[in-house]
């Protein structure tokens, strides 16, 4: 009798991995749930596992946008004609030769009998954990339309708010190096001539021109090494942030900058919020999501306290009072969940908690970088007229002495 390995979500949330004998794929799928879990892969011989998808055959990452087109469009399609025949129209379809190799070896998956989700798995990276197990989720329940139609929310939300920070950081960045370059260029060519002309005059210099002309030959002399220095102080941070103590110690400040540190934390809150309420909505374990979520997170501080959650809920707490344990998300997360706790309704107020943040850093981002272009100006501006004051007073100098 063929043997089977499988990974599975048992009723506390902790991941299961074990293997079984069956006759067939299905008979392997109907005994894991007979063990009271919920199947995520189930594969012939030795199957995938989470740690060892990435080493897969066509493991390479999606496209953020292309995965929630194709997520759409599935969704779409599953809705009128069964799932293999739907993930063969969108690998047909495919304009990158990437996403069509994927999708296609997705599609031979599902024709030779394996649920989407563990053809899905069979790509590696290309399909995140959270993402394939929401699909495992649907296809379990029988709702797999409408999960991967709330996936396709999610990653077109995610899709929006990155475009819209990209979009306004154009024009500031181009404005940055422009106004680099213009100064670089006044203090390296035009102010080092300048100078010769006063030299001839054995005038005295005012102060100002005389600190302008030191920054000058600083950066004429000293630039290229300066910049040199720069790279290697840039390369052994780099390093050191390698280190788990000195990574969670950065990690911890950054999330103390006024600024950006309250952005890195609210955009968490609201990506754990929404990932969470779609977890219930999909009848998966809490546990799992937090889980799912830690694994994604980049802030290692942010990642650190979601496992101290996770740890909470494992032993019997409340989502609400592990929020509080965990000590780094917003009040208004940690006072709606706790609400939603008390009136049963934990998953539409996660969803409008996520909505609320969500809002919320995108308004604050573009006051921010609405705020940042006049800014690059004004700083602008200032130094260019210091450089052209500290030429025109020497001028002013020299011609009121002639006249007297």
């Amino acid at each position: 009798m063929p043997r089977f390995d499988y990974v599975a979500v048992d009723g506390g949330g902790r991941t299961v991995r074990g293997s079984l004998d069956a006759a067939d794929l299905q008979a392997a799928r109907d005994q894991v749930g007979r063990k009271q879990l919920m199947p995520l892969e189930v594969q012939p011989g030795r199957g995938l596992s989470r740690t060892d998808t990435s080493k897969t055959p066509g493991g390479t990452k999606l496209d953020p946008r292309a995965l929630a087109l194709a997520t759409r469009q599935l969704a779409t399609l599953i809705s009128v004609v069964p799932v293999e025949e739907a993930v063969r129209t969108l690998a047909l379809q495919a304009e990158k030769p990437k996403v069509r190799r994927c999708l296609e070896a997705v599609h031979q998956g599902v024709v030779e009998g394996r649920r989407l989700s563990e053809a899905m798995a069979e790509q590696g990276r290309a399909f995140p954990p959270l993402y394939r197990a929401m699909v495992a989720a649907g296809e379990s329940s029988g709702a797999l339309q409408p999960i991967l139609e709330r996936l396709a929310d999610g990653l077109e939300r995610e899709q929006e708010v990155r475009g819209k920070v990209i979009t306004a950081l154009v024009y500031p960045a181009a404005l940055a190096i422009v106004a680099l370059a213009v100064i670089t260029a006044l203090m390296t060519f035009v102010v080092p001539k300048v100078v010769d002309q006063f030299s001839s005059m054995n005038q005295d210099l005012p102060l100002l021109t005389q600190g302008v002309i030191a920054v000058s030959h600083a950066m004429r002399d000293w630039g290229l090494i300066f910049a040199l220095v720069m790279v290697c102080l840039g390369a052994i941070t780099g390093l050191a942030l390698r280190r788990p103590a000195l990574r969670l110690k950065a990690d911890t400040l950054l999330l103390r900058v006024p600024i950006t540190g309250r952005l890195t934390r609210d955009l968490h809150a609201a990506r754990m919020a929404r990932t969470l309420s779609t977890m219930i909505s999909s009848g998966l374990p809490v546990l799992e999501g937090l889980n799912l979520t830690a694994r994604t997170v980049s802030n290692t501080r942010l990642a650190a306290a979601t496992r101290v959650m996770a740890d909470v809920v494992r032993e019997g707490g409340s989502l609400s009072g592990a929020m509080r344990r965990a000590d780094v998300f917003p009040p208004l997360l940690v006072h709606m969940t706790a609400s939603g706790e008390g009136a049963g309704r934990l998953e539409p107020l996660l969803d409008r908690a996520a909505d609320y943040l969500e809002r919320e850093f995108a308004t604050f981002t573009a006051v921010m970088l609405s705020l940042l272009e006049p800014g690059i100006i004004i700083v602008m501006g200032g130094v260019v007229a210091v450089i052209v004051l500290s030429i025109l007073l020497p001028i002013l100098q020299i011609n009121t002495l002639a006249m007297g």
